[in-house]
């Protein structure tokens, strides 16, 4: 089980709209283990288990990959249609050339290539319904699809070469949100994104374009039967120092016992030039720390782990002060979010 989680948010904002477009998605929740109040609190986190569960038993109930809100529907098998048709390039960039050709042909967002010396960019033309909609519903909706296609596109390039795709730039096309919404989009693409463009693109560096696609028919069958499992807790096989340090946190799971110098030593360097590489990153080592023992406590708790258990495992000298950091996290008590 993965121990990274997933803002709530985006659940909820996919909920209102499958909604409005008159999808009662109340039984899929139910079979998620989801509670409906606990979205409407911005700290509140999902497990990608959640998440995935919530996911594919929508697909099951609209037969549509975009939940109902893109400009056609898009019947399930549509993804795996694309994959299977590109899963036996030689490269990144035959593999994405060949889905640039398929979704012309397909109900999905189109994808336009443009090549140029160092880099190229992926150009996605996302479009979703609009008849009989308030503009508040075909704005959101549009931000949802907007976001969905290329955190896509993205990891699941990085997926069929094996290794992180650095990206040279990420372009959205609608105005900046919330602050604290905004500051999520950084780390999930690992470069700055900008805000406002005319057409939502992901650019790449062309060495990478080059990257050999690892991965055949039968890992692919294993992504697909997993998805969005993987596309929700995989870390774009990031190697920044941030990633690196979030892993040595997550594979210890000792939290709070494990310091700065064994943290340091693990990555051969001094303990200040992980700090500086961190604060270059946005992030700190408290920061990450807090995330990792966050994550590894909804996953736990999820899994019906006891909280006396669960705060000893993690670190906490006693079960109140757990329960206190819990709340300060999600804004919920443990037995309150069980």
């Amino acid at each position: 089980m993965s121990l990274a989680t997933v803002p709530a948010d985006f659940l909820k904002r996919a909920l209102s709209l499958a909604g409005t477009a008159g999808a009662d998605l109340a039984s899929t929740l139910e079979a998620s283990g989801i509670d409906v109040e606990s979205l409407d609190d911005p700290r509140a986190r999902l497990t990608p288990e959640q998440v995935t569960a919530f996911t594919q038993a929508t697909w099951q109930l609209t037969d549509d990959e975009l939940f109902g809100i893109g400009a056609s529907p898009v019947p399930r098998g549509t993804f795996r249609l694309i994959c299977l048709s590109l899963i036996h390039r030689p490269d990144l960039g035959s593999a994405l050339e060949r889905m640039a050709d398929v979704t012309r042909a397909l109900p999905v967002p189109p994808i336009t290539l443009i090549p140029d010396e160092q880099s190229t960019r992926l150009e996605v033309r996302v479009d979703v319904r609009d008849d009989a909609f308030s503009p508040e519903f075909v704005d959101e909706a549009f931000r949802l699809v907007t976001d969905f296609e290329l955190i896509l596109l993205h990891r699941f390039a990085a997926w069929l070469v094996g290794r992180r795709v650095r990206l040279q730039a990420v372009l959205i096309p609608y105005p900046e949100p919330e602050a604290r919404f905004a500051k999520h989009y950084d780390a999930i693409f690992g470069v700055p994104v900008t805000f406002g463009s005319s057409v939502a693109t992901l650019e790449f560096d062309n060495a990478i374009l080059r990257a050999p696609i690892i991965q055949d028919e039968d890992t692919l069958a294993e992504y697909l039967r997993e998805s969005p499992n993987l596309l929700l807790s995989e870390r774009d096989y990031d190697s920044t120092a941030s990633a690196q340090v979030r892993r040595v946190l997550e594979m210890g799971a000792r939290g709070r016992t494990c310091t700065a110098d064994e943290i340091a030593e693990m990555l051969s360097i001094s303990v200040p030039h992980l700090r500086r590489l961190l604060r270059q990153e946005g992030t700190s080592l408290n920061a990450l720390r807090e995330e990792v023992l966050r994550d590894a406590a909804v996953a736990a708790l999820r899994r019906g782990e006891p909280v006396d258990e669960l705060s000893s495992r993690l670190g906490f000298s006693e079960a109140s002060a757990f329960r206190r950091a819990f709340k300060r996290w999600t804004g919920a008590t443990p037995g309150a979010y069980r």
